[in-house]
């Protein structure tokens, strides 16, 4: 069953055609790449599709939805969650603390019900309690639940933030370059962490540039350049095709050899 589709998707700033005609259909419990060259259009490419940017032209489809142009809370509250390429966590919050944030648009508390701690409120609280325990319990995190965020290993955060991600109770995750900036250790943590999520029946979507992250955890990519979408299969395909490699180190060099780009 296809959960996330795009039909001729485009997003133009003027006369920059940042996203250009992309088809895309990602399928229910897959774990799916987008990767490209830096300014292909990723990043703008994500954005259209969790509504942060209107589409100019084109549609996108979210679990036999309609979802083109909907506000981003709009399609958080029908499943879809992301991350970002920067940590957008509360440092000076815990790890549980962090997560029960991403309960917000599961309640219905109000000022009121805060101030007079209202039956609403305790209901409230009780839940987001019960959940977030049983969030960082499924995804190992239990032991850090009283750490500060900001004190945490780089790694150790994106597993929080994609943690809070899950909060919302996702159909689908979108993962925008989740593995920048770590080191080799912590990036085959981070897979192992996204193939546990996979195995849990979370449906991802992942952009990264980190080329062995991508091959090793993905089941299908697609691979844009200039705002286009150049090729979409499997991995050995992607790892193959001579506009892929013509689009990363231009023409006449090969980088499938040993110890490549893709190795």
């Amino acid at each position: 069953m296809t959960i996330l589709e795009s039909r001729g998707l485009c997003r133009y700033f003027g006369g920059l055609k940042a996203v250009d005609q992309i088809d895309m259909q990602v399928q229910e419990g897959e774990v799916f790449g987008i990767i490209g060259p830096n300014g292909a259009g990723k990043t703008t490419f994500f954005n259209v599709c969790s509504g942060t940017y209107t589409a100019t032209k084109g549609e996108v489809w979210f679990n036999g939805q309609n979802i083109t142009d909907r506000r981003p809370e709009e399609v958080a509250r029908i499943g879809m969650a992301r991350t970002f390429q920067n940590l957008k966590l509360f440092s000076y919050m815990t790890v549980e603390e962090n997560v029960a944030v991403g309960f917000h648009i599961q309640t219905k508390t109000n000022l009121l019900d805060a101030i007079c701690h209202t039956p609403r409120y305790r209901r409230d609280e009780a839940f987001i309690k019960e959940n977030t325990a049983d969030i960082l319990e499924r995804l190992g995190l239990s032991d850090v639940r009283h750490e500060l965020a900001g004190k945490l290993s780089y790694g150790t955060q994106r597993k929080v933030e994609i943690a809070r991600a899950m909060a919302l109770r996702p159909k689908l995750l979108l993962l925008d370059e989740p593995a920048a900036g770590m080191n080799p250790l912590e990036t085959q943590s981070l897979m192992e962490f996204v193939q546990m999520l996979n195995a849990q029946g979370y449906t991802i979507v992942v952009i990264e540039h980190d080329m062995k992250f991508i091959m090793n955890l993905c089941h299908r990519i697609l691979v844009m350049n200039y705002g286009k979408k150049i090729c979409e299969g499997l991995p050995d395909e992607i790892r193959n095709n001579s506009e892929v490699q013509e689009a990363y180190l231009g023409k006449g060099l090969d980088f499938m050899k040993e110890g490549g780009l893709f190795a």
